[in-house]
């Protein structure tokens, strides 16, 4: 089993917006559309040509501006696309300021004074909620989304074809999320480790919303953050 797996860093914030595919000339999922100045489009238009693939879906794994920027800021681009996101999310498409911090007004201000257009944030006309558990074939290729709040309480993860695991900013190399920005829970992001993620399959490929691609097995044995939730659920603790 493999697929195509290719992704564009996005110069703010680096955050990783995945394109993935079965195989070239297929449609393939867009996985978060993050920032760039005017918008990250033009990338992942030539990513498109390289791999001769169309889109067929875009999938957010969670509400932050700098997963969502060049989606909700350019809705246009994407008026036929299908777009996925968690409900306790999907507010923030159109209000992306709710789960940021002190400086987001900043930042905003900054994005919009320099995209070259008048950006007005919304989301996409055909916008979908999934739940945990939900499965969809997207294209040619069965997404699974799991719920795993904590970073934000609608972030979710989620497995393509049982090979790969699409992490957000739940699962890092090495390390976690941030759970200190408005509406995120270390409380949350606990319980999200030790019942969600320390269960799946050592094999899982790993994509991160930022960093370098994983896997399940090094996480297991090397992120500090997992292996204590694992050692809590050995210990029977309930967080």
């Amino acid at each position: 089993m493999s697929l195509l797996i290719d992704r564009v860093i996005a110069p703010y914030y680096q955050t990783n917006c995945w394109v993935i595919a079965p195989s070239s000339g297929k449609e393939c999922v867009i996985v978060d559309p993050g920032i760039d100045i005017p918008h990250m489009n033009l990338a992942i238009e030539k990513k498109l040509q390289e791999h001769n693939l169309k889109i067929g879906a875009i999938v957010i794994t969670h509400g932050h501006l700098d997963h969502t920027f060049s989606l909700i800021s350019r809705v246009d681009d994407f008026v036929e696309t299908d777009c996925y996101v968690h409900e306790a999310d999907r507010d923030l498409l159109s209000f992306p300021e709710r789960a940021m911090g002190p400086q987001s007004q900043a930042l905003v201000n900054e994005l919009k004074a320099n995209s070259g257009a008048n950006v007005d944030f919304s989301e996409p006309h055909n916008t979908y909620s999934v739940s945990d558990g939900e499965r969809i074939k997207l294209g040619e290729m069965n997404f699974e989304f799991i719920h795993t709040p904590g970073h934000t309480p609608g972030s979710i993860v989620a497995l393509i074809d049982g090979y790969a695991l699409v992490s957000g900013d739940v699962l890092f190399k090495g390390a976690i999320g941030r759970t200190d920005l408005p509406r995120g829970s270390l409380r949350d992001m606990e319980q999200s480790l030790r019942e969600k993620i320390a269960i799946l399959p050592d094999d899982l490929r790993v994509l991160p919303g930022h960093g370098d691609e994983t896997t399940m097995k090094y996480e297991k044995q090397n992120n500090r953050f997992l292996k204590a939730a694992m050692d809590w659920k050995l210990e029977g603790v309930v967080g």
